[in-house]
């Protein structure tokens, strides 16, 4: 038992140090001798858990997707039991992020930018992608939009153009603006149907 604890601490130690560093200076921007530096973990310990920077990178992929998508979530649920608060209330995670460390871009689009269109790694964005649309996708449903699959499509580009404009600005309003044009949203993608039921 004491040797797992010793190696899940060594494990998450080093995904940590990663991750900070991916985030903060991009994939190929970091050697994966920085980490073993900055984590203080010896060479050969760190190999024995990642035998290439590939398979370091794709372990922060996984470990960013659960945990971002976690955060969206949570901050959705926080707005309330209304579908439409919760969507409006995503963004939270947004300012949240930016108040915590400031805006670095998202790691998702960063990396299928960074990477080859075959790797793991943009195997891994398009997978958090997915994910979180079939998450959007079914908020949209439970708010009442004619197009559940559109609308969601047009939030996932807001959540994006907010993380890249705020990387660019270093301005959290950007998260505000995409919040206004989110309600703009949900207004255009339910209005049909409150409409459809006037006599």
């Amino acid at each position: 038992m004491a040797t797992r604890t010793r190696r899940t601490n060594t494990v998450e130690k080093i995904l940590d140090t990663a991750a900070e560093l991916f985030y903060a200076n991009g994939l190929r921007g970091v050697g994966v001798d920085q980490v073993i530096a900055a984590s203080g973990v010896a060479k050969s310990t760190l190999y024995v858990h990642f035998r290439t920077k590939d398979e370091l990178v794709a372990a922060y992929l996984r470990r960013t997707d659960i945990s971002w998508r976690a955060q969206l979530e949570a901050a959705a649920e926080r707005a309330g039991d209304d579908a439409a608060a919760r969507i409006t209330g995503l963004f939270d995670a947004l300012t949240d992020a930016f108040d915590r460390h400031g805006f670095f871009g998202c790691p998702f689009v960063s990396a299928a930018v960074e990477t080859a269109l075959d790797s793991e790694a943009r195997a891994i964005t398009v997978q958090h992608t997915e994910r979180r649309h079939t998450w959007l996708t079914r908020l949209s449903t439970e708010a009442g939009a004619a197009d559940p699959d559109s609308l969601a499509r047009h939030l996932g580009l807001l959540i994006d153009g907010a993380l890249a404009s705020g990387r660019l600005l270093q301005d959290r309003a950007v998260v505000d603006q995409a919040r206004s044009a989110a309600r703009r949203l949900l207004d255009d993608h339910t209005r049909r149907d409150r409409t459809d039921d006037l006599p």
